[in-house]
């Protein structure tokens, strides 16, 4: 009888619904897109950032740390959290691609309204760029011939020139792939994530052609990197704002 026929479970499933569970919380959720940003955050800082007590952020953190999404260290009496590596960022980053945008409404406050503003515009996504900036590169490295996108990302001969003549290391030994498409959330269009994404990202930053804003993840492009942008990728600066 096919009713009674017993399958034999999925090794996997059990451990999938513990993941899922995990993230099934709206604080731990926060937490972990906050943690998007690449960088190590104290616990007092994401109570702060999700607007709960300290006692209650500690909780949150321990499960996340068990459970393997979240790395910690400690510094004298700081105790810091970050993503344990990019395929726990990458995962995030796809589920919160996934996620229907919440329906417009009005910003609170002028600030809320400008930090929107500002992650949309530009920011980082884990290690690499995102927001309009991040699809901006993305396009001109693709209309210039040095990414693919036709049989999913990869840099061509001539991308790979590229980065090498711009001094934008890439390390091609370890296992992340070298480039990755990565759903941006607000423009609903692929940017560029990988080894490639976050070596660029990287070296915009440490060149001062993008610098960090706020608290959020947000960056805005200087003048020098609009005028890097411009001479490297035939970028207009309209285009980065």
């Amino acid at each position: 009888m096919l009713g009674s026929m017993t399958r034999p479970k999925d090794p996997v499933g059990p451990g999938l619904a513990a993941l899922a569970g995990l993230m099934a919380d709206e604080t731990r959720a926060g937490f972990l897109l906050a943690l998007l940003d690449g960088r190590a955050w104290t616990a007092g800082e994401l109570a702060r950032y999700a607007g709960v007590a300290p006692s209650t952020a500690s909780e949150h953190l321990g499960k996340l740390v068990t459970g393997g999404l979240l790395t910690e260290e400690r510094q004298g009496r700081h105790r810091y959290v970050r993503l344990a590596d990019a395929r726990v960022a990458q995962l995030v980053e796809d589920l919160a691609a996934h996620v229907r945008p919440p329906a417009a409404e009005r910003p609170r406050t002028l600030r809320e309204s400008s930090a929107g503003s500002a992650m949309a515009r530009g920011r980082t996504c884990y290690d690499h760029l995102a927001g309009r900036l991040g699809i901006a590169l993305t396009d001109a490295l693709t209309g210039q011939g040095l990414l693919r996108q036709d049989t999913g990302f990869a840099l061509t001969d001539a991308g790979l020139r590229w980065f090498d003549s711009a001094g934008i290391g890439l390390d091609r030994t370890g296992r992340r792939p070298l480039t990755r498409a990565c759903l941006d959330w607000t423009e609903r269009r692929p940017h560029l994530a990988g080894t490639a994404g976050a070596a660029l990202c990287r070296h915009a930053l440490d060149a001062q052609w993008c610098v960090r804003i706020g608290s959020e993840r947000a960056v805005k492009v200087t003048s020098e990197g609009e005028r890097a942008f411009a001479e490297l990728l035939g970028i207009e600066p309209t285009a980065l704002h």
